[in-house]
């Protein structure tokens, strides 16, 4: 007997498989969301440091920069340092690093000084597993399943990235761009090839000429390209057709968003709001129902 047969006949244990699997990963993205911003900050800061230094350098100039930065040269990535309590510096150990149930045994306050740990983690952790189960449930035993999985964990960990510091990395859209590509083009899903390419490149090129026409009438740039990317990573995956429902569906969630902040919440209307969120949010939902969504707009305007 097969796995994917195994599985499809025991839909329960394959459901749950996808449950852990998805609070293991939650887990990962935690540091992927707060770590991988630090880290392409300090690479941004390095190469400045370079290349200024390399300037003055040929310009016979009087200035002296760093060769490091000395608070920065501790390794830092997605695996060093060991995650810690941001007030006391305590180590978490394994035991304390459970998705969810170490959140729980511990009431939410660091082992060592008390301090309370954020309820975030919990929630990215539990959403990415509900999140999987729901791509599994809907997709079911097949090889489209895995890759819809890591489609979903991509959305996610740029979600976060984006609202806490409006950056949307290449370090992940790009992959995904040509991830999506590549699933078209070995058949793995229901989307052509011909498709896919159309669909990254006019997913690109609709938000940039948005991006170029209200710059032109503005003078202040509204988006991004960040966003262009990952709309080119939804429409590589999606095809161009699912191109308008995701801009539709980003645009009215953005809209309502962004007016309730403002009326109830008084935010600044000056401070921008990160649009990746939504194009996100409305990536995912026309990876599950696209399709019965457009059926049921059709019905109702009777075509």
């Amino acid at each position: 007997m097969s796995i994917f047969h195994y599985l499809d006949s025991h839909s329960y244990f394959f459901l749950l498989s996808v449950f852990l699997l998805g609070l293991l990963v939650g887990s990962f993205l935690n540091v992927v969301i707060y770590r991988l911003p630090i880290m392409l900050k300090r690479e941004w800061k390095t190469d400045c440091v370079t290349f200024l230094s390399d300037e003055f350098k040929s310009e016979k100039a009087v200035y002296s920069f760093p060769e490091t930065l000395s608070n920065e040269a501790e390794t830092f990535n997605l695996s060093v340092p060991r995650s810690r309590c941001p007030a006391c510096g305590h180590k978490i150990t394994a035991l304390e690093n459970i998705p969810l149930i170490s959140w729980l045994f511990l009431r939410a306050k660091c082992s060592e000084c008390g301090s309370g740990i954020s309820i975030r983690y919990p929630i990215i952790e539990l959403t990415t597993a509900l999140f999987s189960v729901l791509v599994a449930y809907y997709f079911g035993v097949q090889w489209f399943t895995l890759a819809a999985l890591f489609l979903t964990w991509a959305l996610i960990a740029l979600t976060m990235i984006d609202f806490d510091t409006q950056l949307l990395p290449d370090n992940i859209t790009l992959p995904f761009l040509w991830l999506g590509l590549l699933i078209s083009l070995l058949q793995i899903s229901d989307i052509s090839l011909e498709n896919s390419v159309i669909g990254a490149i006019a997913g690109y090129m609709v938000l940039w000429m948005v991006y170029q026409l209200f710059k032109l009438i503005t003078g202040k740039e509204g988006m991004g390209y960040g966003d262009f990317k990952l709309l080119a990573v939804l429409g590589a995956w999606l095809g161009w057709q699912a191109l308008p429902l995701i801009l539709l569906l980003s645009a009215l969630v953005g809209a309502i968003v962004g007016i309730s902040l403002i009326l109830f919440l008084g935010r600044d209307k000056n401070i921008p709001i990160p649009f990746g969120p939504y194009l996100a949010a409305a990536g995912f939902i026309s990876l599950l129902w696209g399709e019965p969504i457009k059926q049921f707009y059709f019905n109702i305007v009777g075509l």
